[in-house]
């Protein structure tokens, strides 16, 4: 479709908004018109979630307006907006985790009397828009039991099953494997073959470069470029969203990798053996792994697998079955508090909801894991000067930006609030160097400046001498930094290889169960 030619379809005009001394939004001004991707670029904190919050309806603009084929949108009325024909797939999910995929997706397109004596045609049309979309899901399954990608996809496929005329994507492609999004770009070209306007929120370039017909690029709340994809680069995008070049990281192999590709012994620093375990609808069978000092081993895999259920046993907070877990030739501990003072540093999956104390101020949630340590505390009481000393440095060291000892932490961009949690378990209160990081979803949602800090500060701790098990949806993160790769699926896991050794097709049909590991489920042992 030749969409120059085409009136927009959805139109800002200098649409501003304050919160409190921050201008999140200034004057922006915007065009999409039907039968485009335009991709909403920009650093965490450069406005574009909360743009489109007021598209949704979900805040009130302070100034300007937004039209739909060229009649105004009701401010701050996420009905009219729905009505209007807005589809929204949020960062954060939005469903109810006590109702079924199904209930979810029919809330707000049926009346309430309706749900139950319509069911069955609402689930036939979503069972038809799942296949369409390659993002299968159960329609009965409990969301609450859902693990984060599959959260992801039934987000994606509620706005899909309610054929809005704009959808705007915000991170989609996170936990897909290659595969999956070749097959969402299909169906997104699909869409837009119909008419449909997409805006396209992502933080990767190489998806913004290969879907979007245009760019915008926000910094600060402005509008500072835009272009046609086919007219720029992702160098200059990327320097566009932080306003000055990017530096970019090589792959270097460690010196664990170095000493084995020359045939010298070298000695795991973490040994998993016969590990069985089981959280909630996942399950780990029979999984054992190895990881050496310096070294990086990236475990790949679409998300519910039971990545997240490793993660868990490996940071204490769930029990195995049955297995070996050896740290340094010591048997791991099995609580938390423990693990902790083995020297095993967490960065969790979730980092608002398990990673920080959203309501406890920053200097706090600092000192999260550090309370017992006499630098911080004596006789059971909290030296509260040394504690907030400590982590004015951990935030000075870490550039954790917008951020004050006393604030909350919730207050925090998703990358600042990474960095905080980065951190607390990299720059120990005690002085000990971490021996292992177990680092899940990393860089989830974040910008590529984040990105980057992230993955120098866990090449750094590597080349320290930490051993680094990277969990991780992001096939380019686990490319880049990874020394060996195994691919997860169904609860098992395949053998490591060096990454050179993987192809991305490889990887992606290991992801999904059709190179390796799709065996049936056989029964947990007990615990012994």
């Amino acid at each position: 479709m030749n969409t120059a030619a085409t009136s927009p379809l959805l139109q800002f005009r200098n649409v501003s908004k304050r919160f409190g001394g921050t201008q999140a939004v200034d004057r922006v001004t915007l065009d999409v018109r039907p039968g485009e991707i335009l991709a909403l670029l920009g650093e965490n904190g450069a406005g574009k979630s909360t743009l489109m919050a007021i598209l949704f309806g979900h805040y009130l603009a302070d100034a300007g307006q937004i039209t739909v084929d060229g009649r105004p949108l009701p401010p701050g009325d996420t009905r009219a907006a729905l009505a209007a024909g807005i589809g929204m797939v949020h960062q954060h999910f939005t469903l109810a985790d006590n109702l079924s995929v199904l209930d979810n997706v029919m809330l707000g397109t049926e009346p309430m009397g309706a749900l139950l004596t319509r069911r069955a045609a609402a689930r036939a049309r979503l069972l038809a828009v799942a296949q369409h979309a390659g993002l299968a899901v159960d329609p009965q399954a409990r969301v609450g039991s859902l693990s984060v990608g599959e959260r992801q996809r039934v987000e994606i496929l509620k706005a899909l099953y309610r054929g809005a005329r704009v959808l705007v994507l915000d991170e989609p492609t996170a936990v897909l494997t290659p595969q999956e999004v070749t097959q969402l770009f299909g169906t997104l070209r699909q869409l837009v073959a119909q008419g449909t306007a997409i805006i396209f929120i992502s933080h990767k370039l190489d998806e913004v470069m290969a879907i979007a017909d245009r760019v915008l690029v926000l910094r600060g709340g402005q509008v500072v470029a835009e272009a046609a994809t086919a007219n720029t680069s992702k160098t200059e995008l990327a320097c566009w969203m932080v306003g000055q070049s990017v530096a970019t990281l090589q792959r270097v192999p460690s010196a664990a990798v170095s000493a084995a590709a020359e045939g010298d012994a070298v000695t795991p620093r973490l040994a998993v053996a016969g590990l069985y375990a089981h959280g909630g609808r996942a399950q780990l069978h029979d999984v054992s792994l190895t990881i050496a000092a310096g070294e990086v081993l990236g475990i790949a895999g679409v998300s519910g697998n039971g990545q997240g259920l490793l993660a868990q046993v490996l940071a204490g907070v769930l029990p195995p079955a049955a297995g070996q877990l050896l740290l340094e030739g010591q048997p791991l501990g099995r609580r938390p508090q423990d693990i902790v003072e083995q020297g095993v540093a967490r960065v969790p999956e979730d980092r608002q909801a398990v990673g920080v104390v959203g309501d406890l101020p920053i200097w706090e949630n600092c000192c999260a894991e550090a309370l017992r340590t006499p630098t911080l505390s004596r006789w059971g009481w909290i030296r509260r000067a040394d504690a907030q000393a400590y982590a004015q440095r951990l935030l000075d060291s870490f550039d954790v930006r917008g951020a004050t000892l006393a604030r909350p932490a919730r207050a925090l961009s998703g990358g600042n609030m990474q960095k905080l949690i980065l951190g607390r378990v990299l720059q120990r209160a005690d002085g000990r160097a971490p021996l292992l990081i177990v680092a899940h979803q990393p860089t989830w949602g974040l910008d590529i400046g984040a990105v980057g800090h992230v993955h120098g500060r866990l090449r750094a701790a590597a080349k320290a001498g930490a051993a680094v098990l990277l969990i991780s949806d992001d096939l380019d993160e686990i490319e880049l930094l990874a020394d060996r790769i195994a691919v997860i699926c169904q609860g098992r896991l395949g053998a490591a290889r060096p990454a050179a050794d993987w192809t991305r097709e490889q990887l992606g049909l290991a992801m999904a169960g059709s190179a390796g590991g799709a065996r049936h489920s056989e029964a947990l042992p007990h615990a012994a």
